[in-house]
C-alpha cells in the first residue's frame, strides 16, 4: 500500500471523523464560518459524508456524485431526495427535488443537504443572519445556483420545519441550520 493510499484511508478512521465531526458541529453554531478538511485525506464531501453517514441513514445523489465504491463503503441506504435523511447535490445546477422537511412532531427528520460549490471564500457573497452570529456574516460562495437560496427560503419559512445546509468545495465547508437568515447581495 502505497502513501497516497494510506492518506485516502484517513477518512475512514474514528479518530479522523471524531475530528470532522467536531468541526460540523461548529460550522453549525457558528453558520459561516470557513472549516478545514484537508486533513481528511479526501476531498471535502467525501470526508462529510463518511463522518456522518452509517448503515442507519439514508442518502439521496440525484447527480451521481458518490462513486460506487464510496457508496459501498458509506454503508447508507439509498432513497429519493424527498425521503432521504441526507442529499448531496452539485450546487451549480437549480435544486430539481424537494427534501424532506421533518414534521412539527419530529423536525429534526428534515434533511440536511451537502451542496458542492465551487469555491467557498470568493464569489457571490451570501450575508448571514440569525442564531450564532454576532450581529452579521459574509460567506462568499463560487458555483451556488441562486435558485438554491429562493427554494431554501421556502424549505425553512414554517420553522421549526427546514432544511439544514452543508456547503463545501474541494477542501473547506461552512454550515447553514435552517434558523440562519440568508440574503444573496449583488456583486
Amino acid at each position: 500500500m502505497n502513501a497516497s493510499d494510506m492518506t485516502f484511508l484517513n477518512v475512514w478512521q474514528a479518530h479522523t471523523q471524531q475530528r470532522l465531526f467536531r468541526r460540523l458541529l461548529d460550522a453549525f453554531a457558528y453558520p459561516g464560518r470557513l472549516l478545514d478538511a484537508a486533513d481528511s485525506g479526501t476531498n471535502a464531501r467525501l470526508a462529510i459524508l463518511a463522518t456522518l453517514l452509517d448503515a442507519e441513514v439514508s442518502l439521496a445523489d440525484p447527480h451521481a456524485l458518490v462513486t460506487h465504491e464510496d457508496w459501498i463503503r458509506l454503508m447508507a441506504a439509498a432513497a429519493a431526495p424527498g425521503e432521504a435523511r441526507f442529499v448531496v447535490a452539485d450546487a451549480a445546477r437549480a435544486p430539481d427535488f424537494t427534501p424532506a422537511l421533518g414534521s412539527l412532531e419530529s423536525p429534526e427528520f428534515g434533511t440536511t443537504l451537502l451542496l458542492e460549490v465551487q469555491q467557498l471564500g470568493t464569489g457571490t457573497p451570501l450575508l448571514l443572519t440569525g442564531p450564532g452570529i454576532a450581529s452579521q456574516n459574509r460567506l462568499a460562495v463560487q458555483g451556488l445556483h441562486p435558485a438554491w437560496i429562493a427554494q431554501r427560503a421556502d424549505w425553512v419559512s414554517a420553522y421549526p420545519l427546514g432544511v439544514d445546509i452543508i456547503l463545501c468545495d474541494a477542501t473547506h465547508f461552512a454550515g447553514l441550520p435552517r434558523t440562519t437568515q440568508i440574503i444573496r447581495e449583488a456583486l
